[in-house]
């Protein structure tokens, strides 16, 4: 009867650490980067023609244009994303748009609201592409989950910016 007790404690000492961290942390951030051996005007050409983007993230089943604005900037996208056989459908909208700067998307994914923030640079012919991310949720559930799977979503967004980084360089991603 001590151990069930004890296993009982230690079950809800985790459990209520579990949903005080959607209380304290109310959005999950991180960031990556890749260094491309292309001109920065080159690549950020690449990077913002959606059709490319199919190419260097495999998940995407189709992208369709909701509205366009010929600024960029408020410009929104319907994506569906192959999820392990099940088609997620989100929205992507163009928050900042400055040529050769920087590129912001919101993503709305079923309950996941992911900030997208790259910005551009050039050194001696190589761009340096750093993407600042952050998550959050409206559902209180997923705001405790997500801080605990930060890892998962930078290695992701690694791989990501690691296949463009490949398909700019080699043509095609492995």
């Amino acid at each position: 009867m001590k151990r069930i007790k004890i296993i009982l404690g230690i079950i809800s000492v985790l459990v209520v650490i579990f949903f005080a961290t959607g209380s304290f942390i109310k959005e999950t951030s991180y960031t990556a980067s890749i260094k491309i051996n292309k001109p920065l005007e080159s690549v950020f050409k690449e990077f913002n023609d959606m059709e490319n983007t199919k190419k260097w993230i495999p998940e995407i089943k189709s992208i369709d244009t909701i509205s366009s604005n010929y600024a960029i900037t408020g410009s929104v996208f319907k994506i569906a994303i192959d999820n392990q056989g099940e088609t997620i459908n989100m929205t992507e909208k163009v928050l900042a748009y400055i040529p050769n700067e920087k590129v912001t998307l919101f993503y709305d994914a079923e309950n996941m609201l992911k900030t997208n923030d790259y910005i551009f640079s050039e050194e001696n012919g190589v761009t340096n592409i750093v993407l600042n991310a952050t998550c959050s949720s409206d559902s209180y559930i997923l705001s405790c989950l997500f801080p605990y799977f930060k890892g998962t979503f930078r290695n992701q967004d690694q791989q990501y910016l690691t296949n463009f980084k490949e398909f700019l360089e080699n043509g095609s991603v492995k």
